[in-house]
C-alpha cells in the first residue's frame, strides 16, 4: 500500500462523477451493520435503499452519498453470490461507493487503457463493469468501475485508451446494474491476477488482510474530505 500512497501523495483531488465539483457535493453514507438507523430499513431492496439515501441527501443538502470502504454490511445477504452453502459470508466492502442518479457520467480519473469489461449480470453483482489499467512512473495498477449502464460497454475494446477527464461510462439503473440503487463502485487493485471484467468488491473477514494490501483505500486518489 505504501507504493500507492506515494503515487497519489501529490496528486490533485479527483471527481469521478460529472455532477461533482467540490467536496461540498458529497455527504457521508454509513451502510454498515453498526448503523442503528438501518434496523427498520430493508437495504436489500433497491427502492427502500434509494428512499433512505434520498432522505439523507435532503438532510445534508448535497448531491452524492459516498463511503463504504471496509464497511461490514448486511446489504449482500439477499444473494448466494456472497455465500455459497456453508462458506463464510462475504460482507466487507473493499471499494468506495458514490450514490447518485442513474445516467450520471463517470469521468476517467487518470490516463489508462481498457484492461477488460463485462456485464456481471447476476442479481447482487456489478452489472456492467469496466477495469482500466494505469501506469504511473514504474508502477502499474488497476481501477474498477461497477454498476454501470449497458451502453457503457457497448463499443469498448481491450487496449482502448482513455485520457484523464474523458467520459468513461455512465451509471446504470437497477434493471441493469445488479438491482441496486444507482451508484458507482470504485476500487483500486494492485494485482488483478487472472480476472477479466470482474474482481471481488466484497470479501470475507478471513481474507481481509490480503485485500487490505491489494485494494487500498480509493480515497487516497479521490481525496474526498468529510466536511459534514
Amino acid at each position: 500500500m505504501t507504493i500507492i500512497k506515494n503515487l497519489f501523495k501529490n496528486t490533485e483531488p479527483i471527481h469521478l462523477l460529472a455532477n461533482a465539483n467540490s467536496d461540498k457535493d458529497y455527504f457521508p453514507l454509513d451502510l454498515s451493520v453498526v448503523n442503528v438507523a438501518l434496523v427498520k430499513i430493508n437495504t436489500t431492496n433497491h427502492l427502500t435503499l434509494e428512499a433512505y439515501i434520498q432522505e439523507q441527501r435532503q438532510f445534508f443538502d448535497s448531491k452524492i452519498a459516498f463511503g463504504g470502504y471496509l464497511e461490514k454490511r448486511n446489504l449482500y445477504q439477499r444473494s448466494s453470490l456472497f455465500k455459497n452453502n456453508n462458506t463464510e459470508e462475504r460482507n466487507i466492502h473493499i471499494g468506495i461507493d458514490l450514490w447518485t442518479q442513474a445516467g450520471t457520467a463517470v469521468i476517467c480519473p487518470l490516463d489508462g487503457w481498457i484492461h477488460s469489461f463485462k456485464n456481471n449480470a447476476t442479481i447482487g453483482d456489478y452489472g456492467p463493469t469496466i477495469i482500466l489499467k494505469h501506469q504511473l512512473e514504474n508502477d502499474a495498477f488497476y481501477t474498477l468501475y461497477g454498476h454501470l449502464s449497458l451502453k457503457s460497454i457497448e463499443n469498448l475494446k481491450t487496449g482502448m485508451p482513455f485520457k484523464k477527464g474523458q467520459q468513461l461510462a455512465s451509471l446504470g439503473n437497477p434493471s441493469e446494474n445488479g438491482d441496486y440503487a444507482p451508484h458507482l463502485h470504485f476500487q483500486i487493485i494492485k494485482n488483478i491476477e487472472n480476472y477479466n471484467g470482474d474482481y471481488p468488491g466484497v470479501c470475507r473477514e478471513s481474507d481481509l488482510d490480503f485485500y487490505l494490501e491489494n485494494c487500498p483505500d480509493p480515497n487516497l486518489l479521490l481525496k474526498i474530505k468529510k466536511l459534514k
